[in-house]
């Protein structure tokens, strides 16, 4: 599939999106994070609404409460991966905002003040359980069509989806949910701003489809390892990559066994 791209961004500076809502993109580049983690700075009346702190860099927290250009209000959360949350306790030591996010972290030590369920509301926006990314995942919607994405759809890439925390078949039941929206453009937790969504989204899931129909006819060939899976499905892939799509090889192969399409006999899999 045909992803985005955008250049690299000036560290530091608050970049505007869309009214009212700016980016800070952390300086953690990676084959995984793109130029960075999006940190969202959002205006409303009673102040500023950060989403995602980022990664825990005093100079990106530093940069955030520079650009803020006003009070803090809250600190909303997309899900607990480190690259989102590890700057929020510096950033909640400096301004005293609470925090938001779902109402069951995955990371143990992080609970946040104010737990979002599913359809939960907080400063106009609406918290969307998106799960498959993480079992955390938020997205927030917007009365006007915006929908913040974080991790669970990004331009640039797809999103790694890595047991246990990671879920193939929530994965896929979340892209199905957003398909059934009419938002008109997404903000993600890395890369640039989506904004023919639906399009995007429907051939994400395609091309997880056909990932997992590729792994079944591999199977049917002769029963395989996960590494022997990535040898046969990612010979292609960055080296530096091939980790992540091990992962999610074992997420596809787990909603396999889970269907009762693919079966396990110590480290190999066999078609069911």
């Amino acid at each position: 599939m045909a992803f985005l791209t955008e250049p690299g961004p000036i560290r530091g500076v608050a970049q505007q999106m869309l009214p009212g809502i700016r980016r800070i993109v952390a300086a953690n580049p990676g084959v995984m994070t793109y130029h960075g983690t999006n940190t969202y700075l959002i205006d409303g009346p009673d102040g500023l609404t950060v989403l995602d702190p980022g990664p825990d860099d005093a100079a990106h927290v530093a940069a955030i409460l520079d650009q803020a250009h006003g009070p803090i209000a809250r600190i909303l959360l997309s899900h607990t991966h480190h690259d989102h949350v590890g700057g929020l306790a510096a950033l909640k030591a400096a301004t005293g905002a609470p925090t938001y996010g779902f109402h069951f972290s995955a990371l143990a030590e992080f609970a946040p003040d104010h737990k979002l369920h599913d359809g939960g509301s907080v400063a106009g926006w609406t918290a969307i359980h998106t799960p498959g990314h993480a079992a955390d995942h938020l997205c927030f919607a917007g009365p006007d069509g915006v929908l913040f994405s974080a991790d669970h759809v990004m331009g640039w890439s797809s999103s790694v989806v890595s047991p246990p925390n990671g879920d193939m078949a929530a994965y896929f039941a979340s892209l199905e949910r957003l398909l059934g929206r009419e938002d008109r453009v997404y903000l993600p937790g890395h890369g640039p701003m989506i904004t023919e969504p639906r399009p995007f989204v429907r051939d994400l899931l395609a091309h997880r489809q056909k990932r997992e129909a590729a792994i079944e006819a591999a199977l049917r060939e002769a029963p395989k390892d996960t590494i022997g899976l990535v040898n046969a499905l990612y010979s292609q892939v960055n080296p530096t990559l091939r980790r992540a799509a091990e992962r999610n090889v074992i997420a596809h192969l787990q909603k396999l066994l889970a269907e009762g399409r693919a079966r396990r006999d110590g480290e190999l899999w066999r078609a069911a």
